[in-house]
């Protein structure tokens, strides 16, 4: 297994061209299926869970081409299975996004229930009872969603919690309905939006996506597109933080600040200038040491809970203290422990972090645990005295294309070793 070794106390300076957003290109591919042509997907990240689900619609069927520029034609008109196998459901949580797709357009489905990181209980109950709301007899045996349908019928569908899966797979479900479906109390990611456009693109009536109530009007077929994936703001927050972390200056290009409010602001607030430009964001601390900030995380327009770690790991380095209220899943503080070992002053209580900033951070090997909670070790390892080691990264590699190259390119002393 590879690992990272980091070299901390260099200031990063520069740009960094960003990704696309693996939780868009996960759902678009999903969307595929309902099409009745090819479906060509452009700036999709080079990740392990696009290959994955990739793999998932090759097993089913479906004929998936990649060229060198990692555009990806997915042709649904050759799928013969509707069967999701738990071997590949049980390292991506997002396979479930198969589910509505499949029940929509091929009346069947058999899903394993899903895996992935280790944070805690994703209830698929709001998938299940969202479909049977649409006429689909869906019942849970031996570990799978077993859900079989001839057309559905559209429905006022409450989501009992916000859930962006959820939302997504009955949005793509309602697409083939016959008649409306009304989906309140629906999740309003960017990433959500991007998949109602790509499905708009196809021939879908969406409206409302953005907001908590997303309007489908059911058409008879979805024909093919050529459609790009939106850029991946996780991934541009995560290096504006490292840029913020160790008082230099980062350029993300190709970043969307719209979709970064609550993260810039509370940048700001950590003391660095922030610009934001056509097509690019830029952060910029001045060589100074950022200020303590209080997190608590909401879903989106709030605070991200996937860019809660790396603002713990700034507060770990900042003057004065700083809270961070997780609200969003349980069992994500994994990531303080390792910080500990590294020298921060870190308190836990239920959801929240109390964190106390200390002047330097010293290295340690730690281990990463979930996908976007281990960047935060790196970031820790870019301001710590000495070489911190990054074991299991293979957690990083599934949110991060080529994290060690990106920060190579603005002058971190980092690199990828084999164990």
């Amino acid at each position: 297994m590879d690992k990272l070794q980091i070299r901390g106390g260099v200031p990063l300076d520069g740009e960094v061209r960003i990704s696309g957003a693996k939780n868009a290109a996960l759902p678009i591919l999903a969307g595929a299926l309902l099409a009745d042509g090819p479906v060509t997907i452009g700036n999709v990240p080079h990740l392990r869970d696009v290959t994955t689900m990739i793999e998932l619609l090759g097993r089913m069927g479906a004929s998936v081409t990649i060229d060198e520029r990692m555009r990806i034609e997915v042709d649904p008109r050759t799928t013969r299975e509707t069967f999701a196998p738990y071997d590949l459901v049980k390292t991506m949580r997002a396979a479930i996004l198969v589910l509505g797709p499949l029940v929509a357009r091929y009346g069947s489905a058999d899903v394993s229930l899903p895996g992935g990181c280790a944070i805690g209980a994703r209830p698929v109950n709001i998938h299940v009872a969202g479909l049977q709301a649409m006429g689909a007899d869906v019942h849970i045996e031996n570990g799978y969603i077993k859900a079989r349908a001839g057309r559905l019928k559209g429905a006022r569908i409450v989501l009992e919690t916000v859930t962006v899966t959820g939302t997504e797979n009955l949005m793509m479900a309602a697409t083939l309905a016959e008649g409306r479906t009304i989906l309140e109390n629906a999740a309003r990611e960017p990433e959500i939006a991007d998949l109602a456009l790509f499905l708009n693109s196809m021939g879908a009536q969406i409206t409302g996506h953005g907001t908590d109530t997303i309007v489908i009007d059911g058409v008879e077929t979805l024909h093919g597109t050529s459609y790009e994936v939106l850029p991946d703001r996780i991934e541009a927050g995560t290096y504006l933080v490292a840029g913020a972390i160790t008082g230099g200056r980062v350029r993300a290009r190709g970043a969307r600040s719209e979709h970064l409010d609550a993260v810039l602001a509370k940048l700001e607030e950590a003391g660095a200038s922030v610009t934001r430009g056509d097509g690019f964001i830029e952060v910029d601390m001045h060589g100074r040491r950022p200020q303590a900030v209080d997190i608590r995380t909401a879903p989106h327009p709030g605070f991200p809970t996937d860019m809660q770690a790396q603002f713990a790991a700034l507060n770990t380095v900042a003057d004065g203290v700083g809270t961070i209220v997780e609200t969003i899943f349980e069992n994500r503080f994994m990531h303080m422990l390792e910080m500990r070992r590294m020298g921060a002053e870190i308190r836990l209580e239920g959801n929240t972090a109390i964190i106390k900033g200390v002047p330097k951070l010293t290295a340690a090997p730690v281990m990463a645990t979930d996908l976007r909670a281990s960047a935060s070790l790196v970031l820790a390892g870019l301001v710590a005295e000495g070489t911190t080691e990054v074991e299991r990264i293979y957690h990083i590699d599934r949110g991060y294309e080529c994290i060690e190259e990106k920060l190579q390119g603005l002058g971190a002393q980092i690199r990828r070793v084999a164990e």
